[in-house]
């Protein structure tokens, strides 16, 4: 399980609708590539600037939603004004290993509840296909549900009680995303951390492959210390990678349980949200 924890102060440097809406496109796209299971976003009232939480969240979310989905999820929003300038994701988990592989499961959109145990869905067929709901399982008109689709010549499909394809986006209170039991190792990002190292990296990627892995980010020019109400100097640790979950301590500031500068020598005074998440990732989740 891979957590990946935003503020909601991200675009507060953007100055203009199109450019936030860019901006957030890449951080989905990080999301993708490194096969997170949530994006999240944490509440940051005080960075944020004419564009806050709200706006964030819903671009993050039409961004994670499968593109034959968009229209009857969201209709027509100011939020997404922009949003034909966002990168297409092109999750496999939307489709498959191929858009007509069979087998593949899909996001579906219940249109209509019948009283037969039967409901027409939206799953971005050629139309709405009529399904039995398993037995146990009760869904709502309007509700995202998972469809596995076995053949589409003709339609095959069933409904399955697996997660959603894809990523989840969510707005998190951040001291609850970091106590959740499945949060596995938390990691703040912050260039007053401790310096990544190559063995390090392989360390905390082991974990995380073991425990899951949660990570936090900052916003341009207000970092997570910041947010936080934390002094830099708190966050110089022990120069050694962090501890299994069995022996890591319990009063590290803000909750986590490592502060790393994953750039330990960047180049630019400052490193965007978007370009961190990429560089982070990459090395957080390298395997042997």
């Amino acid at each position: 399980m891979i957590s990946v924890l935003v503020p909601s102060s991200l675009v507060r440097e953007t100055t203009d609708k199109r450019s936030a809406t860019l901006k957030l496109g890449y951080v989905a796209r990080a999301a993708a590539v490194f096969r997170a299971d949530r994006l999240e976003v944490f509440p940051d009232p005080e960075g944020e600037n004419r564009w806050g939480g709200g706006f964030v969240e819903t671009v993050l979310r039409y961004a994670a939603t499968p593109p034959y989905l968009r229209k009857e999820v969201f209709g027509t929003r100011d939020e997404l004004e922009y949003a034909g300038v966002l990168p297409p994701l092109r999750l496999s988990a939307w489709t498959g290993s191929e858009s007509s592989g069979s087998g593949s499961l899909r996001q579906g959109v219940v249109t209509q509840v019948g009283s037969d145990g039967r409901v027409r869905v939206n799953c971005g067929l050629q139309h709405p296909v009529s399904l039995h709901t398993p037995p146990g399982m009760d869904v709502a008109e309007g509700e995202r549900v998972t469809i596995r689709v076995s053949s589409r010549r003709p339609v095959r499909a069933k409904l399955v009680a697996e997660p959603l394809p894809g990523f989840a986006v969510e707005r998190v209170n951040l001291r609850d995303a970091l106590g959740r039991p499945d949060a596995g190792l938390r990691v703040g990002t912050s260039r007053h951390g401790t310096p990544l190292t190559a063995s390090m990296a392989t360390e905390v990627a082991t974990q995380g492959v073991e425990d899951g892995l949660t990570v936090a980010f900052g916003a341009p020019g207000r970092g997570l210390p910041a947010m936080l109400g934390l002094d830099p100097g708190e966050l110089a640790a022990d120069s050694g990678p962090p501890m299994d979950s069995e022996t890591r301590p319990t009063d590290s500031p803000a909750g986590f349980d490592a502060w790393l500068n994953t750039i330990p020598d960047q180049g630019s005074e400052v490193v965007r949200t978007e370009e961190a998440m990429f560089a982070t990732l990459a090395h957080l989740t390298l395997t042997e």
